[in-house]
C-alpha cells in the first residue's frame, strides 16, 4: 500500500484526483487532502506519506516554496500543474513526474506505477534543475537528470561526447571516460539538447560538436571524437554536418 496526500488549493481538483485514485489505483490510500502549502506541511509531518501529489501554483505559498520549508524530502513527488506545454519541457530535464490538469486517469496510473517501480530519487537535486530550466529555458549548458537502472544520473550536457542508441536505451559517453546507459530513447534525449552544440549525425548517434577532433572522408565518413572513439556519419546527414563543422571554426 502507498500512503499519499494531495496538496491543491482547488477543492474540485483534489476531489477529482482522490476519486480517480480510489477507482484506478486502489493500493493508494489518500491520508489527507490539503488546500494550502501550510496544510501540506502539517500533513506531511503527521502522516509521513510515501507519495505527495503537489499543485505548483497556489496562493500564499506555492508548491516549490512549500518544499523549501522541509528539512528533507523523503517521499516520492508528483506535481499537478496547469503549466503550458512549453514550460513543461523543464520537467523533462529534471526527470520530475507531473500530471497536467485536468488529470487523465491513464496518465495517473502510469505516474503511480513509475513511483512503485523505481528507486527513491534525490528530489532536492531534481527540483534545483527544474527551477533552473523554468527560470532560464534557453540556457545553453544544461544540467540533466537521466534515469538509469540504479536511479538517476545527473550530468552537465557540455561534458557529453556522444549519445548512441541501443534500442529503447541510450549509451552516453562523457569526457571523463565514464559511460552509462539510460532508459530513454535517443530521440527523447535529443529533444533536451542545445541544437547549437549537438547534432544527430546518424540514426544511432548524436554528438557534441565541440568534442570532434577529426572528420574522415568516405561515403558518409566518420568522426574521431576527443576520446578517440569513431562515430559513423550517415550519407544523408553528411552535408548538414559539414556546414556545422565549418561554422564551428
Amino acid at each position: 500500500m502507498i500512503d499519499a496526500i494531495i496538496v491543491d488549493d482547488e477543492y474540485y481538483c483534489s476531489t477529482v484526483l482522490e476519486s480517480l485514485l480510489k477507482k484506478h489505483c486502489t493500493h493508494v490510500t489518500v491520508k489527507a487532502t490539503c488546500t494550502s502549502g501550510l496544510e501540506g506541511l502539517q500533513a506531511i509531518e503527521k502522516f509521513q506519506p510515501s507519495l505527495v501529489f503537489l499543485d505548483i501554483e497556489m496562493p500564499g505559498m506555492n508548491g516549490f516554496q512549500m518544499l523549501e520549508q522541509l528539512e528533507s524530502i523523503d517521499f516520492s513527488l508528483v506535481f499537478t500543474t496547469s503549466y503550458d506545454r512549453y514550460a513543461l519541457k523543464a520537467f523533462s530535464f529534471s526527470a520530475m513526474d507531473y500530471l497536467l490538469k485536468p488529470i487523465d486517469k491513464d496518465e495517473l496510473v502510469k505516474a503511480v506505477q513509475k513511483v512503485e517501480l523505481r528507486p527513491r530519487n534525490p528530489v532536492n537535486r531534481q527540483i534545483e534543475i527544474l527551477l533552473e530550466r523554468l527560470s532560464n529555458p534557453s540556457a545553453t549548458n544544461s544540467r540533466i537528470a537521466l534515469p538509469t537502472m540504479e536511479g538517476l544520473e545527473f550530468i552537465n550536457s557540455e561534458d557529453v561526447i556522444s549519445f548512441s542508441s541501443d534500442s529503447n536505451y541510450t549509451i552516453i559517453k562523457l569526457r571523463n571516460n565514464k559511460k552509462f546507459i539510460v532508459s530513454k530513447t535517443l530521440k527523447e534525449i535529443e529533444e533536451l539538447l542545445n541544437a547549437h552544440v549537438f547534432i544527430r549525425v546518424h540514426h544511432s548517434h548524436v554528438i557534441n560538436l565541440n568534442e570532434v577532433t577529426k572528420y574522415v572522408k568516405g561515403e558518409g565518413g566518420y568522426l574521431v571524437m576527443s576520446d578517440a572513439s569513431n562515430i559513423d556519419v550517415s550519407r544523408s546527414r553528411k552535408e548538414s554536418l559539414m556546414k556545422r563543422l565549418i561554422q564551428q571554426k
